[in-house]
């Protein structure tokens, strides 16, 4: 069976290979391993810029034209003008199109599959009306750009089997013939064995470590971070933050971090890989903080889980449902509701182990092995048959 996948990131290529920016990259080429064959469709962007994944030599690529950003409509229907035969062809020996929307492109390309009669699955991370509203608060003529497209993409869920993220997600596409919950998980079994060790760690060290990691974007709130860094060192100077990541806003946190003189009690680390270093700064971290002001069920909290570290995040999307009882939630956008938890969990022995051990049992009930069987099955058996 032949998978043909397409999500709206940005691809290069570097002395023939090509890679991506994402981490979801990995995800989805292991789920090709699951399939006779994958072609991946993309915007590929010959500028610079972060080369993180390198696609595996089998997994076929279809290049679509870039654009820069959705704030620009006229770059995005330009694009859109010049992929559509390009996904077109792409289709000819497709079995299974696996599209995550909302976007533009994602939209028509859905219309293709299904006027190519494949067999159309559709895939959603994210409530994407709040998500374009929390980058861009100020572009009306976006935001309804936006409710279309996500009226468009339910309106498809309705004759369409659907992969949602999260159960907010799931409850938006309930109407559709099939639908499977799941979650973007990149751990394994061993990390979370490796993660069940690291909870072992004092909280009676010289120093104690407040981690973040996601894009240093504006719906991720980083600025927030900043502050309840001073609220935890009023308290305590043992406090440090290290923020994982990269992105337009690193900065303003930068500069939030001088202002409040924080600048040396804080590592900005940019981006670090999964396996390269990323598990290795979570399990040597005492408190998780997430204060995002839109998710669907961000996989970082499974790597969280799975580190063994106590995690404290905002309340917000399916954050809540997906996590139950084994994050401390707070409200967005409340740098005093941050600080207390973070201060909670490291003071509070037995609601740090509860925390723990409920996440090491998620991460252990949602590894990649795991989610990738429940997702190719689920693809596999969309369509007639099935």
């Amino acid at each position: 069976m032949k998978l043909v996948a397409f999500t709206d990131y940005v691809y290069r290529r570097r002395d023939g290979v090509i890679y991506a920016e994402r981490a979801f990259a990995l995800f989805l080429t292991a789920l090709g391993d699951r399939f006779d064959e994958l072609t991946i469709v993309g915007r590929l962007d010959d500028g610079p810029g972060p080369t993180h994944y390198p696609l595996p030599s089998h997994v076929r690529f279809v290049a679509l034209p870039h654009y820069k950003s959705l704030s620009r409509p006229l770059s995005v229907a330009g694009s859109l003008v010049r992929s559509l035969d390009r996904f077109w062809r792409a289709l000819d020996s497709a079995d299974r199109v696996w599209l995550l929307g909302p976007y533009p492109h994602a939209v028509a390309f859905a219309v293709i599959t299904l006027i190519r009669r494949r067999v159309l699955v559709l895939g959603v991370r994210q409530d994407f009306p709040s998500y374009v509203r929390s980058r861009r608060p100020r572009r009306r003529w976006m935001h309804a750009a936006a409710d279309v497209l996500e009226l468009a993409w339910i309106t498809l869920g309705r004759f369409a089997p659907v992969v949602a993220v999260g159960p907010e997600l799931e409850r938006h596409y309930r109407h559709a013939p099939a639908l499977l919950c799941s979650t973007v998980s990149l751990i394994s079994d061993a990390d979370a064995d490796a993660g069940e060790r690291a909870a072992e760690r004092s909280y009676d060290d010289d120093q104690l470590r407040v981690l973040s990691v996601g894009r240093v974007d504006r719906e991720k709130n980083p600025l927030l971070l900043a502050d309840a860094l001073a609220g935890l060192r009023a308290v305590d100077s043992r406090w440090r933050l290290v923020v994982c990541g990269e992105g337009p806003m690193q900065p303003a946190l930068e500069q939030r971090l001088s202002e409040l003189g924080l600048t040396e009690y804080a590592e900005l680390l940019g981006y670090t890989p999964l396996h390269a270093g990323l598990l290795d700064v979570y399990r040597s971290s005492h408190v998780f903080l997430h204060v995002s002001l839109t998710e669907g069920m961000p996989q970082v909290l499974i790597e969280a889980f799975a580190s063994g570290v106590p995690i404290v995040a905002t309340a917000v999307g399916g954050v809540a449902e997906a996590v139950g009882d084994a994050a401390l939630l707070i409200p967005p956008s409340d740098p005093v509701a941050a600080t207390a938890a973070v201060l909670r969990v490291a003071r509070e022995p037995d609601l740090r182990r509860d925390l723990i051990v409920a996440g090491l049992r998620k991460a252990r009930a949602q590894t990649l092995e795991r989610e990738l069987t429940r997702v190719s099955e689920f693809i596999k058996r969309a369509g007639p048959g099935g």
